[in-house]
């Protein structure tokens, strides 16, 4: 327990003395470590404990939040009494009374971070090292990161909801620079678990891992130029479903949704999709990347059809915002740490399986661009429009993937490209990735299984075919 559950009940019913028609409790305790390993030597090493409690307030459709580090009562009392003058209306105080507390059971961990040596993490990430820097000559240069947390969260508020979960998070980055003759050529894997490092003795090959990012370095620095123009695309699995996620996830947000900014608005129970897209939001992944037990308001994660046939099921909805929209919560509030008030936000977002192969997309292709790897890009929330780079990519030619292609960019719609998915595999991954809105930098999984959009502009700087 990190706060008593008394002192709990007095915060909130001294949040609520003036007007306030809800309150909330979200404490933290976390511990951090991070590496970077730079030609094979240990450039950065930190670690961190931090704790924190933040408060949020709510009279209707207007709140305020604030945080402290301070674990001491009168503190914890000042702060409830300061963020409670934003209300001004005679209340007659109710002593609040919590239950017994809710443990999450979920995504346990077998080796916590916390008990692993950082010699060991080192030599993890020198066996990366060593395995990227030999598969080629020309690899120049490559660089390791390892990051884990283990936070405790406690979450009480005065509907009664009163939770705790521990979350425990890795994240694995191998980069590989390629080089020769002048030109340079990146490639990267990140592979992360809400698991312990038993991951890395059951689901992650370092070494693998590290020859994947080395090979994307080196197919690039010897690809020619991606021509532009309109063409079918190929969208891989894994990372691939980032697209998705930044031009079609976000605006399914309640974030977005309730302040009527986003092109989803006003379309429940209608098509928005070709009707072989089907997507998901599920947080309930047994030790995904962005699962838990809890949402950041204290309420169960769920599994949630978005998308099912091609028609819009249901957008992602946090407490609050349910004050602003004739929807009920989904349990989709997150957030970064406790000095973020929680909003909606995606968990573990992805298009489910289709019926084709990976091989019947590619024959049925005579002319396009095969996305291997995704990389970063732009979205405008708004409206849906992106612009991404692609990182490793290759052109389709007779039904047959031909040379690999750099520099190749893909610009669009999000609300668009939904209608113009044609083909769907049965080949899902997911990959792990950080995302970044109004509530912090939080982990959140992408995916999809290798998927054909039959016209998209990609960009590239070679003339068009």
């Amino acid at each position: 327990m990190l706060l008593e559950k008394s002192l709990i009940e007095e915060i909130i019913a001294k949040s609520l003395a003036t007007g306030a028609d809800f309150a909330e409790v979200y404490t933290e305790d976390r511990i951090s470590s991070g590496i970077m390993l730079i030609g094979g030597h240990v450039e950065k090493a930190n670690s961190a404990k931090t704790f924190g409690v933040g408060l949020r307030l709510a009279q209707g459709l207007f709140s305020v939040y604030g945080y402290t580090n301070s674990k001491n009562p009168d503190d914890l009392l000042k702060l409830a009494s300061d963020l409670s003058k934003s209300f001004s209306a005679d209340k007659k105080t109710v002593p609040v009374k919590l239950g017994k507390i809710e443990v999450g059971t979920h995504h346990k961990v077998k080796i916590n971070p916390r008990d692993v040596k950082q010699e060991t993490k080192v030599a993890l990430m020198q066996r990366a090292y060593k395995a990227a820097k030999e598969y080629d000559e020309v690899i120049q240069q490559v660089s390791v990161n390892l990051s884990d947390w283990v936070q405790n969260v406690e979450i009480a508020n005065s509907l009664g909801r009163y939770v705790t979960e521990e979350r425990v998070r890795i994240r694995f980055y191998v980069s590989a620079i390629a080089g020769k003759d002048g030109m340079m050529q990146t490639g990267g894997e990140g592979p992360g678990t809400a698991q312990g490092y038993e991951y890395f003795d059951t689901e992650c090959n370092v070494e693998e891992t590290a020859i994947k990012a080395a090979k994307t370095a080196k197919t690039m620095l010897f690809a020619d130029e991606c021509p532009s123009g309109v063409m079918a695309v190929i969208l891989n699995n894994e990372f691939g479903g980032v697209i998705f996620h930044e031009a079609c996830g976000h605006s399914l947000e309640a974030t977005s949704v309730s302040k009527n900014a986003s092109v989803f608005c006003g379309k429940l129970g209608t098509v928005v999709a070709s009707p072989i897209v089907n997507a998901i939001d599920d947080g309930t992944i047994e030790n995904g990347w962005g699962s838990a037990n809890f949402d950041d308001e204290g309420y169960p994660q769920q599994r949630r059809v978005l998308i099912e046939n091609g028609v819009l099921k249901t957008y992602m909805v946090d407490l609050l915002n349910t004050r602003r929209m004739d929807h009920k919560p989904t349990g989709s509030s997150r957030r970064e740490s406790y000095k973020f008030a929680p909003t909606s936000r995606m968990s573990n977002t992805f298009i489910d399986n289709g019926t084709s192969t990976f091989e019947e997309i590619i024959k049925a292709t005579e002319y396009g661009l095969f996305a291997a790897k995704m990389g970063g890009g732009s979205v405008n929330p708004g409206n849906g429009d992106f612009n991404f780079s692609v990182s490793e990519g290759y052109m389709v030619r007779n039904g047959k993937i031909a040379e690999p292609v750099r520099g190749a960019s893909l610009v669009g719609n999000g609300a668009d490209i939904l209608f113009k998915i044609d083909m769907i595999a049965n080949n899902l991954e997911r990959a792990r990735g950080m995302c970044g809105s109004a509530s912090g930098s939080i982990p959140a999984d992408v995916g999809q299984p290798t998927l054909r959009v039959h016209s998209i502009t990609v960009g590239g700087k070679k003339g068009a075919k």
